[in-house]
């Protein structure tokens, strides 16, 4: 099964799964770790996600982020999940800009398993934009929205 057909697939299980789902962590399980599977890394693996991982900022120590995606011992993309209940235009992402300043990551991810928002530093170094620049619904999955998605 190739990528889309996978991501088509777990878009299915979402609309059935959904209104068993109450919790952050029943997100992650049933739809967040799976989406983060099919974008090719093994959350099973923990040199490769990394489930709280510590992104200290300033004074503030032990704050974590739900997975971090890691590539030769470091950060490349940050996930900050939200319960599946959750409305991402109300849910800021002012936690994820926080753990972004302090990686050097290139990509965070806003999610609540079944919207993804994605954002980089496009604008400024090292500081993650405002908008994101990728947005995925998947329970209204656009295809060519997906293809940008391979990229990951």
């Amino acid at each position: 099964m190739d990528f889309i057909d996978q991501l088509k697939g777990l878009s299915s299980q979402i609309s059935k799964q959904l209104d068993h789902i109450e919790t952050e962590e029943a997100t992650k399980n049933a739809l967040i770790m799976p989406f983060i599977n099919i974008l090719g890394y093994n959350v099973f693996n923990p040199a490769e996600v990394v489930p709280e991982f510590t992104c200290d900022v300033g004074t503030k120590k032990g704050e974590k982020v739900d997975y971090a995606i890691m590539k030769d011992e470091n950060p490349i993309i940050l996930f900050e999940c939200k319960s599946a209940n959750s409305d991402l235009e109300k849910e800021h992402a002012s936690q994820l800009y926080r753990y972004f300043s302090v990686t050097e990551v290139q990509v965070g991810v806003l999610t609540n398993g079944i919207v993804y928002k994605f954002y980089s530093d496009l604008e400024e170094s090292n500081k993650m934009d405002a908008k994101p620049f990728l947005e995925i619904d998947m329970l209204d999955i656009k295809e060519p929205l997906l293809e940008e998605m391979k990229r990951f």
